[in-house]
């Protein structure tokens, strides 16, 4: 049997056809973010990164850094409630690890972290080297 699909439906699937997989190249939109999601600036003596780490217990989270590289690590254990019927489960569960390369090495000894209401705040101190230094000019002229 021959199906004639309707002008709308043709229209609509060839627009489909046109824009699907158009903005997956943008980086705004990428549907695959890692976890956790992070800020990261600077000022000029530090580093700064914040991540969102709601749940986590502190026993679960690991946090190293070496040279220019901080390595978030951590583990959220599934927790289900006996007898309930779960209608959606979109919190993920189990192990994750996010690196992240800083423009310039750190002073590790000097780095801070502190947790408040499942945010990860963590200053890095920039090394002696990285930070800017004020260079005397002479007048050379006589």
């Amino acid at each position: 049997m021959n199906r004639v699909m309707h002008p709308l439906n043709t229209w609509r699937s060839d627009f489909d056809r046109l824009f699907n997989g158009f903005f997956d190249e943008w980086p705004a939109l990428d549907r695959t973010a890692a976890f956790p999601a992070l800020n990261v600036w600077e000022d000029e003596r530090n580093y700064f990164i914040e991540a969102e780490l709601p749940g986590l217990r502190m026993d679960d989270l690991e946090v190293t850094g070496l040279g220019d590289e901080l390595t978030i690590k951590g583990q959220r254990k599934e927790e289900t409630i006996k007898g309930a019927v779960y209608h959606r489960r979109e919190r993920g569960v189990g192990s994750f690890v996010r690196s992240i390369r800083l423009p310039a090495t750190v002073d590790v000894a000097e780095v801070k972290a502190s947790m408040q209401n499942g945010v990860l705040s963590i200053s890095l101190p920039k090394a002696k080297q990285a930070q800017p230094h004020k260079i005397e000019v002479k007048c050379l002229e006589k």
